[in-house]
């Protein structure tokens, strides 16, 4: 699970010569990877599928998977490979060999390094049947002749042979090893979440140097990326111009402000649908479910659920009690903009047959959006509102923004992400105006 179709902090510096494909292309004839059946070709689709890689590798109006997506981060600008066999831009000339050097240990078919936001670190896991199967899947989409614009790394993050320093320090290549003591089923989950699903690369805080804290996985973690439209009036509106700003993903583990309330049905029912009773995947973690995870079967989604579940509670850190003045200017501008949907117990109001559709809400008791470690998703969801990508039934009505038509300062803003944050039993820091400031 991601926030993010693997995009800028948890994809800390993509790769320029990344690896998937996705069942979105062609199946087109290129030069296949010499002795791949139809079968292994098709169960190459449905992995490259789990591993999200249309949401990076391809630019807006671009042919699929010919790159050139532009990923801000905060080390600098870089722009997604071409990872269709072309010959001359894309991988046409890389062997299988070469191609499973760079998903399990970042290097490319040149020997250059790549750029640990490509999620080596993750697909060292995939297995030897796993990666051939991708590789054949590759090989059997159209080439596509394109050429992505240029990084824009300044130095020193524009010397890759850094990178090799930055593997000794961050990097265990590997098979993932299955758990004897549990079942084919939370292995199938975990094989997922941890290797083709790099979860862990928008939900695990980064240190400075862009190296997951392992010992704090899947608590949840920041990145950047596009805030592409906004809610005015119940309407969607394209932003104008490309806008680009912090995201944060929400805890998986087991903890109270996580998924600790949430039932194994939730979890994958959320995976295949983008919502369920307790929340809807808006911003970031859309693109993965319209992309991926609502292409995966039943019942990889119910052992990925299984992995989550197993996470042992764990919260990033204690935060302190917000000051009752705060707390109280929250609580205002609750009751006056958000109590008629979301209700003042915070249970919202559950899509049933004698609802009002446009009134109903999900819970924000409990939310692990609303109690991720960094409020950047909370604030984005209030100044420019919240819609699912695909509605279906069961869907949750748009929520307008606040930024242009309620009048809210960055203060008053503030106030009412920190009352959300810490009422009903919810408990995450305070939220400032300074916080509210970046997301404008």
């Amino acid at each position: 699970m991601r926030s993010g179709g693997s995009a800028a902090r948890a994809l800390i510096l993509l790769a320029t010569g990344a690896l998937c494909s996705f069942e979105g292309a062609a199946a087109g004839v290129a030069a296949q990877a010499p002795g791949a059946s139809a079968t292994l070709i098709e169960q190459g689709r449905y992995l490259a599928t789990a591993g999200d890689c249309i949401s990076c590798h391809t630019r807006p109006n671009g042919a699929p998977f010919s790159g050139g997506r532009a990923l801000d981060t905060p080390f600098g600008v870089i722009y997604s490979a071409n990872i269709t066999p072309d010959a001359d831009t894309g991988i046409g000339t890389w062997t299988e060999q070469q191609f499973a050097r760079a998903m399990r240990e970042g290097i490319a078919a040149d020997g250059t390094h790549l750029y640990p936001a490509f999620p080596y670190t993750a697909y060292t896991k995939v297995s030897d049947h796993d990666v051939r199967a991708i590789y054949a899947y590759v090989r059997s989409l159209p080439p596509v002749n394109y050429s992505p614009p240029r990084d824009a790394m300044p130095f020193p993050f524009s010397v890759r042979t850094l990178l090799a320093a930055w593997n000794t320090l961050f990097f265990e290549q590997g098979r993932y090893v299955p758990d004897a003591t549990r079942s084919d089923e939370w292995n199938r989950g975990a094989y997922l979440t941890q290797g083709l699903g790099h979860c862990g690369a928008c939900h695990t805080p980064r240190n400075a140097l862009g190296g997951e804290r392992t010992a704090l996985a899947l608590t949840g973690g920041d990145y950047l990326d596009e805030v592409a439209d906004e809610v005015v009036d119940g309407k969607i509106v394209p932003m104008d111009e490309r806008t680009v700003r912090p995201w944060a993903a929400a805890n998986l583990t087991s903890a109270p402000g996580g998924l600790g309330a949430w039932s194994l049905d939730a979890i994958s029912g959320y995976l295949k649908t983008g919502h369920s009773a307790r929340a809807a995947a808006f911003g970031p973690m859309s693109e993965v479910v319209g992309n991926s995870t609502s292409r995966m079967t039943d019942a990889d989604l119910h052992a990925i659920a299984v992995y989550l579940k197993s996470l042992p509670p764990q919260t990033p850190a204690v935060p302190g009690t917000p000051g009752p003045g705060k707390l109280r200017a929250g609580e205002i501008a609750f009751t006056a903009r958000c109590a008629d949907c979301h209700l003042p117990t915070g249970l919202g109001i559950p899509r049933v047959a004698e609802a009002d559709a446009s009134k109903t809400a999900p819970p924000l008791a409990g939310s692990a959006a609303a109690q991720a470690p960094n409020p950047a998703t909370l604030i984005n969801v209030i100044l420019y509102g919240a819609h699912e990508r695909a509605s279906s039934q069961g869907a949750w009505p748009e929520m307008s923004g606040f930024e242009l038509s309620v009048g809210l300062d960055d203060e008053q803003i503030a106030a009412l992400a920190t009352y959300v944050r810490s009422s009903w039993g919810n408990r995450a820091p305070a939220v400032d105006a300074g916080a509210v400031g970046k997301q404008h």
